[in-house]
């Protein structure tokens, strides 16, 4: 399990909330922000990657201009929850693009995946050839979104309601 950085102060939040929204700010730009100096400000960046409170850097792409808008949540039930079979499920998931998230869910099924297609086509070739034949599947339910309300790195255009 990671371990919890607990000595965050106010700097380090602000650093935090501003790397969120602007992680290409350069560090001069970033102490202004913050209203520290250049030198400590680098320090406290160093220190949060060390830690690993700031895990890495990355584009975040818009998935609908890529043309990926297809989303789906799709339960899974497991024949075997032992702890071998779980795992050779985790391994398998990471093995599939489509899907972005995967999470395992205390419930009356045992995981959640956040498939992302180019449409229903799509979505059920990998649902076919791909997710029911992960190890150890016995059964799994869809849930098709129609729309982003609120998610990562995208910015949903307001829904038109009659």
């Amino acid at each position: 399990m990671a371990e919890m950085i607990s000595d965050l102060d106010g700097f380090d939040r602000k650093i935090l909330d501003v790397l969120a929204v602007e992680g290409r700010i350069s560090v001069t730009e970033l102490a202004k922000r913050i209203g520290l100096s250049k030198s400590p400000t680098q320090a406290r960046l160093k220190r949060l990657e060390d830690h690993c409170v700031i895990r890495g850097y990355r584009a975040l792409f818009d998935p609908i201009r890529l043309g990926r808008d297809h989303v789906a949540f799709v339960e899974v039930k497991l024949s075997d929850t032992r702890e071998a079979a779980l795992a050779a499920f985790d391994a398998a998931v990471m093995r599939v693009p489509e899907i972005e998230e995967c999470h395992l869910i205390a419930g009356s099924f045992d995981y959640l995946l956040k498939v992302r297609t180019s449409g229903m086509t799509g979505y059920r070739a990998v649902l076919a050839d791909k997710i029911s034949t992960l190890p150890h599947v016995a059964n799994t339910s869809t849930y098709v979104a129609m729309q982003a309300i609120k998610e990562e790195g995208i910015s949903p255009v307001s829904p038109v309601r009659g």
